[in-house]
């Protein structure tokens, strides 16, 4: 594990090559943490190195509120 909030039970791996190896351990890993009620976001060194502002994106909108749309009013939205 190499990031954790645990108000936000959310959890970031930052993996190497090696972790192609490890994909069974990585596995039964994120498996357990969700079942602990974490969100596991994994990426690549790569991406973290070459794409950052990506990266940066995915984790927002993993933390971020997802606003849910307010429904009309009675007697508005209707012509």
């Amino acid at each position: 594990m190499d990031f954790a909030n645990h108000g936000l039970k959310i959890v970031i791996e930052i993996d190497g090559g090696q972790h192609a190896e490890k994909a069974a351990s990585d596995a039964r890993r994120t498996k357990f943490l969700e079942s602990e009620g974490y969100r596991v976001l994994r990426f690549w060194n790569n991406d973290v190195l070459e794409n950052i502002d990506g990266v940066l994106e995915m984790i927002q909108s993993a933390i971020l509120p997802t606003p849910t749309p307010t429904p009309p009013h009675k007697g508005e939205g209707s012509s």
